[in-house]
């Protein structure tokens, strides 16, 4: 016949003197001694001891460390709040910078490492050895190119950085990015194509075929 484990539970607790059944009054645990007998409340579940648990009293060296003064809620605990830099801020949410002409464009290597925080964008090459960013939406039909053109243009207007847009088919939309000024690419290329990323399109897109 299998047999199977038992969860046993041990609470040692002192034996008090049970009141008489004709006194409706109860007699509570010493917060103190409730406390000490807490700490010899083991589970077993057959042989495994999974160990002690509940409060304890904080040692004499955590007492000797004044650790109560260094905890978040005490009155005089000094909170800092941190400002994220620009590093720390998404792409989208920082803004454009202006590029001196003598600052040297973005390395390659750099380039396809933030490519990854843009959806959609690949990098071409510009055909002059210059990088460029370069995205093709295929829409539903011109007046949705149109559109996206519009949105775009709305979403750049006061960036100071702006995508080269071309209509290349009555439904389809490329967007080139680039930093004329140094010959290849700088951050102000990709905040603006993160800025781009998030214009709605789901509307612009191609209707989906039904099949029967």
């Amino acid at each position: 016949m299998a047999t199977t484990s038992s969860t046993h539970l041990h609470l040692h607790l002192p034996l008090l003197p049970l009141p008489q059944p004709h006194h409706r009054t109860f007699l509570p645990l010493p917060t103190t001694l409730l406390r000490r007998n807490l700490r010899s409340l083991t589970v077993s579940v057959g042989t495994d001891i999974l160990g002690d648990f509940g409060a304890r009293d904080p040692f004499p060296e955590e007492i000797a460390s004044n650790f109560g003064e260094k905890v978040i809620g005490f009155s005089d605990t000094e909170h800092k709040i941190l400002i994220p830099n620009a590093r720390a801020l998404a792409l989208s949410e920082q803004e454009c910078v202006p590029v001196s002409s003598l600052q040297a464009p973005m390395a390659e290597d750099e380039a396809k490492k933030l490519l990854r925080k843009v959806v959609g964008w690949k990098l071409v090459d510009g055909g002059r050895g210059e990088l460029k960013l370069q995205c093709l939406w295929k829409l539903r039909d011109f007046k949705c190119s149109v559109e996206l053109i519009n949105r775009i243009c709305k979403v750049v207007e006061n960036v100071g950085h702006f995508p080269d847009l071309h209509l290349e088919q009555p439904n389809q939309v490329r967007a080139e990015l680039w930093t004329s000024s140094i010959g290849g690419l700088s951050m102000n290329d990709y905040i603006v194509a993160a800025k781009i990323d998030e214009i709605k399109t789901s509307d612009l897109a191609p209707r989906k075929r039904a099949w029967a």
